[in-house]
């Protein structure tokens, strides 16, 4: 929690757990999230959430794979997922494509990790963080 009290947005491509982690987080800061395929409890979340930052568009949903739609012929600027749980950062027709990875339990063997974005006026600027466990 003390790693992301420096953000004015939080972006959460699902697979929440209960929704007091939710409200730990709009604690913090305004809160756009997506259901996971593991949020059965929290049904009323959609699917996918389109929200504009500086004019630029985001996309976010869970599952990459379910993507149905161009997001470089929509004028998408940034597709956010979690489905995988690996943290990576990609690019295609100048669309930026980010899995944060999961800064909840470790899942697998993969990194405790989340990503820093920042919203500049004409381009985004993407870190990838590792949080060591303590």
């Amino acid at each position: 929690m003390e790693a992301l009290k420096s953000f004015d947005l939080i972006v959460h491509a699902g697979d929440i757990g209960p929704r007091s982690v939710l409200e730990r987080l709009e604690s913090i800061a305004p809160v756009i999230a997506v259901r996971g395929n593991t949020d059965c409890l929290l049904s009323s979340l959609p699917a996918t959430e389109l929200i504009s930052v500086n004019d630029h568009l985001i996309y976010v949903l869970h599952d990459l794979s379910a993507l149905d739609l161009d997001a470089a012929v929509t004028g998408i600027s940034m597709v956010v997922s979690g489905h995988s749980h690996r943290p990576a950062i990609g690019r295609c027709k100048g669309v930026l494509y980010v899995n944060p990875g999961s800064i909840g339990p470790r899942r697998f063997n993969l990194p405790i990790s989340y990503a820093k974005v920042d919203c500049a006026e004409h381009e985004f600027s993407v870190e990838l963080v590792t949080v060591e466990e303590s």
